[in-house]
C-alpha cells in the first residue's frame, strides 16, 4: 500500500526523449503520411492516392502494391517485425492482431513480404465483437479494410515496432461493426449538402469536412496504490472511499505548477503523440487533486478520432514506466471532478474557409448564420441523439455533477451572437453586432486586451466557443467517433433543409440581392422555429431544469436507458437511412449492444462491490471489534471505566450490520436484475441505489476503523502522494 515515490534527483526516472528538442523534426516521424509517400511512391501512383486523402475520390485499388512496399519497407527500416489491422469495434476500444513480415521460403529460409492484398483487406473473427444480432454466433467472418485518409504508424515496444493500419471492421454481409464505417460516411454525408449550400450562397469550393479537436481529461494515481483497490483494476472507478478531509474546495489544483513526475510523464507522452503525428498543444493541471489533460489542435474529423485513441493508448502505456497509473473513466473519485473529453467540432472547406467563424460583423456574415443555424436546429430536433451518442454507465455518474454540464441538451450562443439572433427573431434580420472592445487592468504596465464579444458558459453541454462548436458532454473514456457520427449526420439533414427551402424561395433567381434576400427568411424561419434550445444561463440551476421540460419542452433523458431508448426512434433511423449513414438494423445493434455493455458494467461493479466489501472492509472492521473487546478488558481489569471503549465499538457493531443488510440487498436487486425483462433498466432502478447503500456503510466503517487495520489505499492516499 506503499506510494512508489520517484526516486531522488531523477536517478531511475524514464528521460524524455530527444524528440522533444526538435520537434519540427520529430513530428510524424512514426507515421506514413503524405510527405513519406511522396517521398517514396512513384508520381502517379502519389497523385492516385492523395485523390482519395485529400478531396475523397474512390481509392483506386491498383495502387495498393506499391503503398504496401513502400509502407513496409518505411516500417521495416524502423524496426517493425509485425503489422496489424488496427480497427476500433464497438467495444469502445482498439482492437489488433498481429502478422509477421516473415513469410518461409521454399529454400527453407524466410522472406519479409507485404502484398496490396494484405494493405487492403484482413478477416477477424466478427463472431468475438459485439454485433448487437447482425450475426449470429456461428457467423463468424468479418473484414477490416484500409483506411487510406488515415495514416499508418508504427507503436514501439520492447526493441521492436509494430505497424498499424487504421482499417474499418465490417461484417461478412456489409454491416458496419465499427465506429470508422459510419463516421466515413456521415463526413460524405455532411461533405454533399454543405458543398450543395456553399453552391447556393455563390461559394465555390471542392470539399467540405468536419474537423474536431478534443480535449483529453484523466486522473494519474501511483501505481503500487492502483494494485491494491480491487475496484480501479476491476471497474476503473473507486466503488468504496470516504472523503478526504481536503479535497478541491481550494481551487489550487487547477492551472497549478505541475509536479515533477507527472511533468517528467507527460514530456514522454508528448514525445510519443509527436512521433505518432498527434498535434498536442495543451497540458495542464485540471480541477480536482490528481487531475489533468492534454489537447490537441483541430484535424479531419477522421484523423481527430484516430489520434483520440492513439492518445488513450499512450497515455495508459507510459504511465506504467513511471510507476503511476492513468485513470481515464468519468468519475472515478466520488465528491471530486470527474473527467470529461470535449469534442471541439465545425466544418472547413479544401479552400481553408471555417464555415463556423463569424468574423468581425456576424449579423453580416449571411454565410456563417446559414450554417450556424443549421447547427442550432440540429441540435434541436436531435437533442435526444446527441445524448444518446454520449450515454454509458460511467457518464452517468458525471452528468450533471459540477463540473459537468447537465442531460438536458441546450445551446450556448454567448451575448453577441444571441442578440444576432434576437434582432433575426424579432425584425426577421440582424443591423448590427455587438462590439467585443477592449479590457483595460487599471495599470499602465500591463497591456489593454481585447475582449471577446461573449463569456464562456462551462455548464453548457453544446458551447459556441469564437468559431467552433464545443460538446462538452462527451465522457473521456470515450471514442469521439460515435458523437461526432451524430453530429455530421444531423446537420447534413439540417442543411438539407435550409438548402431546399432556399432553392425553393430562390426559384430560378440567382442574383445577389435575391440569395441574400432569401437566405435571411430561410433563417429566420428557422431559429423561430428552433429557438427553444438556445439558454445562455446556469445549466445547474432547478429553475432552468423545470423551465427546460415544461416550457420549452426539452428532454431530461437522465439516464443511459432512458437516452439509448431513443436512439432507434422513427425520425432517428429516418436521418441516418436517408443519408446512407446507418441501417436501422445497424442502429438497433448499437442500442442493444449499448444496452449490453451498460448492464454488464453495473453487474460488474455490483460484483466488486460486494466482494469488497465481505472479503476486505467486513473483515477489518471485525478485527478491530476484537481489539476493542481485548482494550475494554484491559481497562476494566485495571479497574476503569470500559463505557467508551464499549460505546466505540457499539457504532462499529451499527455499521457492520448496517452493511450486512446492504450486502443482502445489494444480492437480491442483482439476482431480479437478471431475471427482469428489461435488465439494463433494473440495473438503474434497483443496483444502483443498492451499490449507494453498500459504500455508504463502508465509507462509514472508513472513518472508523483505524489506518493500520484498513486494508485499502484511501483517497487521501490516491489523490495527494506519490505524484
Amino acid at each position: 500500500m506503499t506510494p512508489t515515490l520517484p526516486p531522488p534527483n531523477g536517478a531511475l526516472r524514464v528521460p524524455a526523449r530527444n524528440v522533444l528538442r526538435d520537434v519540427e523534426k520529430a513530428f510524424g516521424q512514426n507515421t506514413f503520411g503524405l510527405a513519406e509517400m511522396k517521398s517514396r511512391l512513384p508520381k502517379s501512383v502519389y497523385k492516385r492516392l492523395t485523390a482519395t486523402v485529400e478531396r475523397g475520390e474512390p481509392f483506386d485499388e491498383t495502387v495498393a502494391d506499391a503503398v504496401a512496399l513502400a509502407m513496409k519497407e518505411w516500417a521495416v527500416e524502423r524496426g517493425a517485425t509485425h503489422y496489424t489491422h488496427w480497427f476500433q469495434p464497438l467495444t469502445g476500444r482498439t482492437a489488433e492482431k498481429h502478422d509477421s513480415f516473415i513469410t518461409p521460403n521454399a529454400g527453407g529460409g524466410a522472406v519479409i513480404e507485404f502484398s496490396g492484398k494484405s494493405l487492403v483487406q484482413g478477416e477477424p473473427d466478427a463472431s468475438s465483437f459485439p454485433g448487437g444480432g447482425l450475426r449470429a454466433t456461428f457467423e463468424a467472418r468479418g473484414y477490416t479494410a484500409y483506411d487510406p485518409t488515415s495514416p499508418a504508424f508504427l507503436v514501439e515496444h520492447n526493441g521492436s515496432a509494430t505497424l498499424c493500419i487504421p482499417t474499418a471492421f465490417a461484417s461478412w454481409t456489409g454491416e458496419a461493426l465499427d465506429h470508422k464505417i459510419p463516421l466515413l460516411r456521415s463526413l460524405e454525408a455532411l461533405n454533399r449538402q454543405a458543398t450543395r449550400a456553399l453552391a447556393l450562397l455563390g461559394e465555390d469550393v471542392g470539399r467540405v469536412t468536419a474537423t474536431c479537436g478534443s480535449e483529453q481529461e484523466y486522473f494519474l494515481v501511483d501505481g503500487a496504490l492502483f494494485e491494491d483497490r480491487p475496484d480501479l483494476l476491476v471497474a476503473g472507478r473507486t466503488l468504496v472511499g470516504a472523503a478526504p478531509p481536503r479535497g478541491q474546495e481550494f481551487d489550487d489544483h487547477y492551472f497549478g505548477s505541475i509536479p515533477e513526475r507527472v511533468m517528467a510523464y507527460m514530456n514522454a507522452v508528448e514525445a510519443e503523440l509527436y512521433a505518432l503525428g498527434v498535434p498536442v498543444a495543451t497540458r495542464h493541471n485540471e480541477v480536482a487533486p490528481g487531475q489533468y489533460e492534454f489537447a490537441p489542435v483541430f484535424e479531419d474529423a477522421n484523423v481527430a478520432a484516430d489520434h483520440q485513441q492513439v492518445m488513450m493508448m499512450t497515455l495508459q502505456r507510459v504511465a506504467k514506466r513511471y510507476g503511476l497509473a492513468c485513470l481515464l473513466h468519468e468519475k472515478p473519485f466520488a465528491g471530486v471532478n470527474g473527467s470529461g473529453k470535449h469534442v471541439n467540432w465545425s466544418m472547413s472547406t479544401d479552400t481553408g474557409l471555417n464555415l463556423l467563424d463569424p468574423g468581425d460583423t456576424p449579423h453580416s456574415n449571411l454565410l456563417f448564420l446559414f450554417f450556424c443555424t443549421a447547427v442550432v436546429q440540429a441540435v434541436h430536433l436531435h437533442q435526444d441523439l446527441l445524448r444518446a451518442s454520449i450515454a454509458t454507465a460511467a457518464n452517468d455518474h458525471r452528468l450533471g455533477a459540477n463540473e459537468a454540464p447537465p442531460a438536458i441538451l441546450s445551446i450556448f450562443l454567448g451575448d453577441q451572437l444571441s442578440d444576432v439572433y434576437e434582432q433575426i427573431t424579432t425584425e426577421g434580420k440582424a443591423t448590427a453586432s455587438k462590439s467585443s472592445g477592449f479590457l483595460g487592468l487599471g495599470s499602465p504596465v500591463l497591456p489593454t486586451l481585447p475582449r471577446h464579444a461573449g463569456d464562456r458558459n462551462r455548464t453548457s453541454p453544446f458551447a459556441f466557443t469564437g468559431n467552433k462548436f464545443e460538446f462538452r458532454a462527451v465522457g473521456s473514456s470515450q471514442s469521439v467517433s460515435f458523437p461526432l457520427t451524430v453530429l455530421n449526420t444531423i446537420a447534413a439533414e439540417a442543411i438539407d433543409d435550409l438548402a431546399t427551402k432556399l432553392e425553393g424561395k430562390l426559384g430560378k433567381k440567382r442574383s445577389k440581392k435575391a440569395v441574400e434576400e432569401a437566405v435571411q427568411e430561410v433563417i429566420t424561419e428557422s431559429i423561430r422555429e428552433h429557438t427553444a434550445i438556445v439558454f445562455n444561463g446556469d445549466g445547474y440551476s432547478d429553475a432552468w431544469h423545470r423551465e427546460a421540460v415544461e416550457e420549452r419542452g426539452l428532454l431530461n433523458l437522465a439516464t443511459t436507458p432512458e437516452a439509448l431508448a431513443t436512439l432507434t426512434d422513427d425520425k432517428n433511423v429516418a436521418a441516418f437511412e436517408r443519408y446512407d449513414v446507418l441501417t436501422r438494423a445497424e442502429l438497433e445493434s448499437r442500442r442493444d449492444i449499448l444496452l449490453e455493455q451498460y448492464a454488464l458494467t453495473l453487474n460488474v461493479e455490483a460484483a466488486t462491490t460486494e466482494s469488497m466489501a465481505k472479503t476486505l472492509v467486513l473483515p477489518a472492521a471485525l478485527r478491530y471489534l476484537m481489539e476493542i473487546g481485548e482494550a475494554a478488558e484491559a481497562v476494566e481489569d485495571l479497574g476503569l471505566d470500559p463505557s467508551g471503549a464499549k460505546e466505540t465499538a457499539g457504532g462499529v457493531v451499527e455499521h457492520v450490520n448496517a452493511l450486512r443488510t446492504a450486502l443482502g440487498a445489494l444480492a437480491a436487486a442483482r439476482a431480479a436484475a437478471h431475471e427482469a425483462d428489461d435488465e439494463a433498466a433494473a440495473m438503474t432502478s434497483e443496483v444502483v441505489p443498492a451499490m449507494a447503500t453498500v459504500r455508504a456503510a463502508c465509507d462509514a466503517l472508513e472513518k472508523e476503523v483505524p489506518a493500520d487495520l484498513w486494508p485499502l489505499p484511501t483517497y487521501r492516499d490516491l489523490l495527494f502522494t506519490g505524484k
